[in-house]
């Protein structure tokens, strides 16, 4: 596609940029450079055109330095979600074992893996088309399909060293007010916190100590709205609560602390 690049990339700006695309510019490059003829550039630019996320026409999203796969109708991972890997991968070493909950393409999972070699990876999520994402991007992980915990094998109890979960937040009467591109195209379990926002991850937590290694980290994603509300569901679950905000990515994490001594790292 590239030699065609000085026609077409001019035509393709004008298309998305009456489309509300912001960053026209980059998006056509991108086009340009992923389609193979051009009725798939035609293609890709009017799914683009029509709303789809810039993501899901690729086949990919970038998230730390990844080339993360991502279907049509999975949620996309944003780029705020980079702190939550950051954290992560502070409290983590060799042969620890990660959980990562409400995974969507595994992006997190993939991260900190590829941060911190030598982890065991696990991850689980209820969307199977997410699942099939995740098994692209997780090849050395173990990812299950089920409602939170159900899926997990019960040899994985009390070994999580660091738990992790982009569970949604979104209050459900805001799911309207979000741009169509997250809900139009994305799947509304994915972003449904419900009436505070905060369901999804209560059920969470109440989980997480059954899982966790002694001394073992629950983070969770949150807004910075519901930050109070989830750190409570934290403390009533009997962690020891923190909350990590970074004001430049809009980001917040709240972070659980599972009473106990965590075990000596072999070697």
């Amino acid at each position: 596609m590239k030699y065609r690049a000085p026609v077409l990339q001019p035509q393709i700006v004008t298309r998305l940029r009456a489309a509300g695309c912001v960053f026209a510019e980059d998006e056509a490059a991108l086009l340009l450079e992923a389609a193979r003829t051009p009725a798939e550039l035609e293609d890709m630019t009017a799914r683009r055109v029509a709303g789809l996320p810039l993501e899901q026409v690729l086949g990919w999203a970038e998230f730390c330095g990844l080339r993360i796969a991502v279907e049509p109708g999975v949620f996309v991972p944003r780029q705020r979600t980079r702190h939550m890997v950051d954290l992560a991968v502070d409290r983590l070493r060799a042969g620890a074992v990660v959980l990562d909950m409400c995974c969507g393409t595994g992006a997190v999972a993939a991260a900190i893996a590829h941060r911190v070699p030598g982890i065991e990876v696990h991850a689980a999520d209820v969307e199977p088309a997410a699942v099939r994402c995740a098994r692209r991007n997780l090849p050395g992980g173990h990812v299950y399909q089920g409602d939170l915990y159900a899926p997990l094998p019960g040899e994985l109890r009390g070994r999580v060293d660091v738990l992790v979960a982009n569970a949604p937040y979104v209050p459900s009467d805001e799911i309207a007010l979000m741009p169509p591109e997250a809900r139009d195209h994305e799947p509304r379990v994915a972003l449904d916190g419900g009436t505070d926002g905060v369901d999804v991850q209560r059920r969470v937590v109440a989980g997480a100590g059954e899982w966790l290694a002694p001394g073992g980290r629950l983070l969770i994603e949150t807004g910075a709205r519901q930050a109070a509300t989830t750190a409570a569901a934290f403390a009533a679950a009997g962690l020891r609560v923190e909350v990590a905000a970074r004001e430049e990515l809009a980001a917040t994490v709240v972070i659980g602390t599972r009473s106990g001594t965590p075990a000596t790292p072999a070697g």
